[in-house]
């Protein structure tokens, strides 16, 4: 029986192509600027986010935080989305690694003007200095959704106007462009940073990058140093990169589509669905999330909680329309 892995999209393996091209990728010593391959990757990003440099990083969560450190110092308070990876998925590292806290807004992914003003700090020395805000795109925690570029362009001027800095975390910002119809630029535009994952949906094996103003860039590098996470040879995994950039942003709609239809086989199961998913994350709780897992698992089915009782089902490059089918025969013996 075929395992059918919907835990995420981290779980995807590189295509044959992209191996070859990871095979065959040109390297040289990055720490001296010299590997080909990471330059062409650092530079497609910037281009396509409108950036005008841009920084390869070995991970989703470095990369995040190596931005968080570039724009905050210790004691001051950042401004995230309810529930953000920042937060609740990097093992507290704005606190250890930048001494910031963060501050969440919103419910479900999305704040707007009415929230974000009363939060920004004023000039009272018994208060942190609010430094950063920082907006997740899509919001994992909540489901994969798109935060709506009209509600993005007035908190991102409310917080250039009190003098913040913006960081976005687009780790799925492939999908929100996908599922939106919004050129990916114009999502980045407002932003100083951007992070944006490889592994998450593009189906490469490792890396994150970093899109900035030129300004930023040797101080990111810097940071990234003291961080561990400068590399020699990372052409061989930066051309993997390069290779998803070409060949796996377009076909995001398939995941997206394949999400819908899961969500609809779902419901029509008895399933409590959280809405129809925006792009590829499907979630619905559950009353007995112990006895879940050990039917799904026992069924071939991979599918992880995300809280107590809720589950979040992930589709990506591994999985297929007819994979997502029968994944929903099997769950018909598990209904609720």
């Amino acid at each position: 029986m075929k395992s059918l892995d919907f835990r995420s999209d981290t779980v995807t393996r590189p295509t044959a192509g992209m191996r070859r091209a990871m095979a065959e990728a040109v390297v040289g010593d990055d720490v001296y600027g010299e590997d080909p391959s990471v330059n062409a990757l650092e530079a497609a990003v910037a281009e396509r986010l409108g950036k005008e440099a841009a920084v390869f990083f070995p991970s989703g969560t470095m990369a995040n935080q190596a931005c968080l450190n570039l724009h905050t110092r210790p004691g001051d308070l950042i401004l995230g989305t309810d529930g953000c990876h920042i937060l609740r998925y990097e093992a507290g590292a704005a606190a250890a690694i930048s001494g910031a806290q963060i501050q969440t807004l919103g419910t479900g992914g999305i704040f707007g003007v009415e929230e974000l003003e009363p939060a920004i700090q004023p000039g009272d020395l018994h208060r942190p200095a609010t430094r950063l805000l920082a907006i997740e795109n899509t919001h994992n925690s909540a489901g994969g959704i798109v935060f709506p570029l009209a509600i993005q362009k007035a908190v991102c001027d409310l917080a250039q106007g009190a003098g913040l800095a913006l960081h976005l975390d687009g780790a799925r910002i492939w999908n929100a462009a996908v599922a939106s119809g919004v050129a990916l630029d114009a999502l980045a535009a407002p932003f100083d940073t951007v992070s944006v994952c490889l592994s998450k949906g593009l189906g490469a094996p490792v890396g994150s990058v970093v899109a900035a103003r030129a300004e930023h860039s040797d101080p990111l590098r810097r940071i990234r140093k003291r961080l561990g996470g400068a590399m020699r040879q990372a052409g061989v995994i930066a051309a993997g990169g390069l290779y998803a950039l070409d060949h796996h942003i377009d076909r995001l709609a398939d995941d997206h589509a394949n999400a819908r239809r899961l969500g609809e086989g779902l419901a029509a199961l008895g399933f409590e669905i959280e809405g129809e998913p925006q792009t590829n994350m499907v979630m619905f709780p559950v009353s007995d999330p112990k006895r879940f897992l050990e039917q799904t698992r026992a069924l071939g089915v991979w599918i992880n909680p995300i809280d107590a009782r809720r589950f979040r089902a992930v589709t990506h490059l591994d999985l297929d329309a007819s994979d997502v089918e029968d994944a929903l025969e099997r769950l018909a013996e598990c209904r609720p």
